[in-house]
């Protein structure tokens, strides 16, 4: 292949000086209704109201573009999460904070989207809910249809869900509100300096 890196003129440093904050993947993982959609789009919300650049890539919606053509083997699972990986790796070089809302399953993928970036640019946040409140949650109804053999490889049905061994932040969305998520994810990244 002949394909090169073609290097811009502007860096990514020079970016994050202009936008007054270190740019960086929040990574949110978690089972289906757990809560990561609502706490990664509440989160963006503060940040966009402090004047910080930032954009959420949800699960549902890059699956209506992006990853329309992927279904939900455990291939296509791993290459949804390495497509999403880079997308958010070039949000990072932008200088902007980046928000993935995505169950990513397995932990070698969330691992190789780890790797992609620089030490200080991933966090992972586990947004721990049991399955059973997930369950009772389900808000578009798919762990009845999984129960009822309607859909087929769901996660935390009959498709393993692999929680994080070492996240940067767990979050318990069945103890906490989402305003007091959002302010355990807040004061982290304010503790880090990075906003």
């Amino acid at each position: 292949m002949n394909i090169v890196w073609y290097q811009e003129s502007v860096t990514k440093e020079e970016r994050r000086k202009k936008n007054k904050h270190h740019s960086f993947v929040l990574w949110f993982t978690g089972l289906s209704g757990s809560g990561k959609s609502t706490l990664a789009n509440a989160v963006a919300k503060t940040l966009f109201e402090q004047n910080i650049q930032c954009y959420v890539l949800d699960g549902d919606n890059v699956r209506h573009g992006l990853n329309s053509d992927l279904g939900f083997s455990a291939e296509d699972r791993t290459e949804n999460i390495r497509r999403i990986g880079e997308v958010a790796k070039l949000f990072v070089d932008s200088g902007q904070i980046v928000l993935t809302a995505f169950i990513s399953p397995f932990r070698q993928d969330r691992q190789l989207v780890r790797s992609k970036l620089e030490q200080d640019e991933f966090i992972e946040i586990y947004v721990h809910c049991p399955l059973e409140t997930c369950e009772q949650r389900d808000p578009k109804g798919l762990y009845k249809k999984a129960r009822n053999g309607e859909i087929r490889d769901f996660t935390g049905i009959d498709s393993p869900y692999e929680p994080p061994l070492s996240p940067e932040l767990v979050v318990d969305t069945d103890q906490y509100s989402i305003e007091q998520c959002v302010q355990q994810i807040i004061s982290y990244l304010k503790n880090k300096q990075w906003i």
